[in-house]
């Protein structure tokens, strides 16, 4: 069974997907793991950041936390400045 969420694209992550707004398919039980690993493969440039989080429903995600039929995905890039 499929569940859909929608992915969210901040700065330069935005940039390299072209699109600040998208969604993906995955498989029911899915991981924040599977949410990077499908990200990456729709869009390879993502693969350039050295780093970036990314939040579920608004919390920090580890690529262990589940994913949910409907659930929010953030893409955070990376924060540099002084």
């Amino acid at each position: 069974m499929m569940m859909k969420v929608t992915v969210l694209a901040f700065g330069i992550a935005r940039e390299l997907t072209g699109t600040s707004q998208t969604e993906l398919d995955l498989p029911e039980g899915a991981t924040a793991a599977a949410v990077r690993a499908a990200l990456e493969a729709r869009y390879e440039q993502l693969k350039k950041l050295s780093t970036y989080a990314l939040a579920v429903n608004s919390m920090y995600a580890q690529p262990d936390t589940g994913v949910k039929d409907g659930d929010e995905i953030a893409i955070i890039p990376p924060v540099s400045g002084g």
